[in-house]
């Protein structure tokens, strides 16, 4: 016989607007039950977590709470004024039996000393003071609100661990796939104001979705009822893509291995972004670049090639350098040392993890539209405004509302929107699946699955990096950084594990950065090295290039003279050949260089 609930929900209805945002959701929770609570960004996940919490009381149905149940609520935004020290705050959730020598153990582990002062705290050491204050008590259930949010991989990995040997219940809101499929035995599905359950993991999610979405169809029908179009697109179409991902997963694995061609070891829908036109076969060439702050290296030697087409990842703890890499990577941050060349015809657009520049008061059509009229300029082109919010599943009537009353992940899909309209073939993303929601994430994975250009993702989320990258770049500690072709698992598999937190000290100079899989060093003088005539190839191809590109350009520029084909025959077939010659001469050079920058790293990692 099942055990009584500790907590249970019933016909939960809460009003903001019509139609209502909850209407008639359930819940129930179980002695160390683990559900996940998944919904679409805005369906209302964190205003029943409220509820359940106490903190929001419904406008309709009933809650209970078993008596002597111990209960913690984890929010988005946690609230440390009027606390003199970290520690006070986290020991202010503790009861009468608790002991406060698990809240040092907590903050410890999660990287804070107790002593900083609360109005000092970044983002996520906020989080990670808040997630000690609710686990410290080993409460009867937690309720945490998107847990993972502003924490790097090894915090991450720590606190699925750490909840996972807790006996607690829990309710977890997460856009982290991956953490909820760990966590999970069964799921509450939040859909249109009422909850679903299923008794099984996160794991089964999209399929029982698609599954649940398809029977509503085909009943639909049944009852000869007519599908309002745009709802029909809003709903069904996630399933759509769903099914087309099957194919791009194939397309995934070709991008994979084309990639780990050219990547040289280092030591041992509707929905889409618009292309501003073809760059370069090479779009990015690091050559060992470094930087350093305050004498601590930053980037230690590393280089690296983009080539037009790649999904590149970058993984690492936070402090890392992250963004300093990707930074220098796109030429808006000089190394210190080391060279970076960029391709030509690159047309970039950046969405960084801070969000910023959206008016609160500015509607939603209002921020896609530039506040003029009704037409969103994508790529060029001019589109109805509703037409592109429901691209990225925005139902029309939320045109008017301000920025405001949107959730977080609905800015996060706003934000997309609005870069994405721009014309590009180089997309830098930093942290692009903060607050989105597993539909929101199908259709970002879809905009890079057709994509014609090049994307560098910046990104905690594993299973995101999967499913996109053709490779990761990870840092190992000290400044050095690595190149691995594939996703996140890939880069586990071949690394031997996953990112661990920064160091303390970074490792002496020379030190290997994988010392396991470090091959002995050979006597100097038996090293390989490039020929004179290589190195001199090296050096000289970038130059010759450029001078192909110019041909290029000038035998364009007199082609596209409309009438000189019957002024000068000659003159055209001459710029023909010119033309033809210098574009098979440049795709030579290229595969030459690369070649060549291929052997240099080779040698160079194996020194």
């Amino acid at each position: 016989m099942a055990a009584p609930p500790l907590l249970l929900l019933k016909d939960i209805r809460v009003e903001h607007g019509d139609p209502p945002l909850l209407d008639g959701a359930e819940l129930s929770v179980a002695p160390g039950e683990r559900l996940a609570l998944v919904g679409r960004n805005g369906s209302g996940k964190s205003t029943l977590l409220k509820v359940a919490a106490g903190l929001v009381r419904a406008d309709g149905g009933s809650r209970f709470l078993q008596p002597g149940t111990t209960l913690r609520y984890l929010p988005q935004e946690p609230d440390l004024s009027g606390f003199a020290t970290v520690r006070a705050y986290a020991e202010d959730g503790l009861g009468p039996a608790d002991g406060a020598h698990r809240v040092q153990y907590l903050l410890e582990r999660l990287g804070l000393s107790g002593d900083e002062e609360p109005g000092r705290l970044s983002g996520g050491e906020a989080r990670r003071a808040a997630i000690a204050r609710v686990l410290a008590p080993q409460p009867d259930i937690l309720l945490l609100d998107e847990p993972t949010n502003h924490l790097d991989l090894p915090a991450i990995a720590w606190l699925e661990e750490e909840l996972g040997a807790m006996r607690a219940a829990m309710v977890i809101i997460s856009h982290d796939r991956r953490f909820l499929a760990t966590l999970s035995r069964a799921m509450a599905w939040i859909d249109r104001g009422r909850t679903r359950r299923l008794e099984k993991g996160f794991a089964h999610f999209e399929a029982w979705r698609d599954e649940v979405l398809e029977q509503e169809e085909v009943e639909a029908h049944k009852l000869d009822r007519k599908v309002v179009r745009e709802e029909h697109w809003l709903r069904h179409g996630v399933s759509a893509r769903r099914k087309r991902n099957v194919r791009r997963l194939s397309d995934l694995h070709e991008l994979r291995r084309q990639r780990r061609e050219h990547v040289a070891p280092q030591g041992a829908p509707r929905m889409s972004s618009f292309d501003a036109g073809g760059s370069g076969t090479l779009v990015i060439a690091a050559t060992g670049i470094a930087k350093s702050y305050g004498g601590e290296p930053v980037v230690r030697d590393f280089s690296t090639r983009v080539m037009r087409g790649d999904r590149v990842g970058i993984v690492g703890p936070n402090g890392a350098g992250k963004t300093t890499l990707l930074r220098m990577l796109t030429g808006e941050l000089a190394p210190d040392s080391g060279e970076v060349a960029i391709g030509t015809g690159l047309s970039m657009v950046t969405l960084d993890q801070k969000r910023e520049g959206l008016e609160p008061s500015a509607t939603l059509g209002e921020v896609l539209t530039g506040g003029r009229g009704d037409q969103v300029h994508v790529g060029g082109q001019p589109r109805h405004v509703l037409s592109y919010m429901k691209d990225f599943l925005f139902a029309p009537e939320l045109a008017r509302m301000p920025v405001s009353a949107l959730s977080g992940g609905e800015r996060g899909r706003l934000l997309l929107a609005r870069a994405l309209a721009r014309p590009s073939n180089l997309l830098v993303l930093d942290e692009p699946t903060n607050d989105l929601d597993v539909e929101t994430l199908d259709l970002l994975q879809e905009i890079l699955a057709d994509y014609a250009g090049t994307a560098i993702v910046v990104s905690h989320d594993r299973d995101f990096l999967d499913r996109v990258a053709t490779s990761v770049v990870a840092s190992e500690g000290g400044g050095r950084w690595q190149d691995y072709a594939g996703g996140y698992s890939d880069m586990v598999a071949q690394r031997g594990r996953g990112v661990e937190a920064k160091a303390a000290r970074p490792p002496e100079r020379g030190a290997p950065a994988t010392p396991a899989a470090a091959p002995a060093q050979a006597p100097r003088a038996a090293r390989a090295r490039l020929s004179f005539n290589q190195r001199h190839a090296l050096q000289s191809l970038p130059g010759e290039m450029d001078r192909l590109r110019a041909r290029i350009a000038a035998a364009g520029a007199t082609l596209a003279d409309p009438g000189l084909y019957a002024r000068d025959r000659a003159g055209f077939d001459r710029a023909t050949r010119e033309l033809a010659e210098a574009e098979a001469a440049l795709s030579a050079a290229e595969e030459r260089w690369l070649e060549l920058e291929i052997l240099r790293e080779e040698i160079e990692g194996s020194g």
